[in-house]
């Protein structure tokens, strides 16, 4: 129950902030809206950002500085 009264506070809170938005914005924020109301119905599941949250590299220390050594196999892992 909890939750759901907290989904009615956060839409109405965005249809007050859309209220001040100048109407040559509209069409862009339309866009934005549909896009991210059909990513969400299609899959249902977690968001890319999410899912990109939960990565973890197991790599050396210092891989992001030497990605071109390690790419082309002149420093190897391990």
């Amino acid at each position: 129950m909890q939750q759901a009264v907290g989904c009615m506070i956060s839409k109405e809170l965005i249809k007050s902030e859309i209220d001040n938005v100048p109407e040559e914005r509209l069409d862009s924020l339309y866009s934005i809206v549909k896009q991210y109301s059909r990513h969400r119905s299609k899959n249902g599941g977690p968001s890319l950002m999410s899912k990109l949250k939960s990565v973890t590299i197991d790599a050396p220390e210092d891989f992001a500085e030497n990605i071109d050594l390690y790419l082309s196999g002149d420093k190897a892992i391990g």
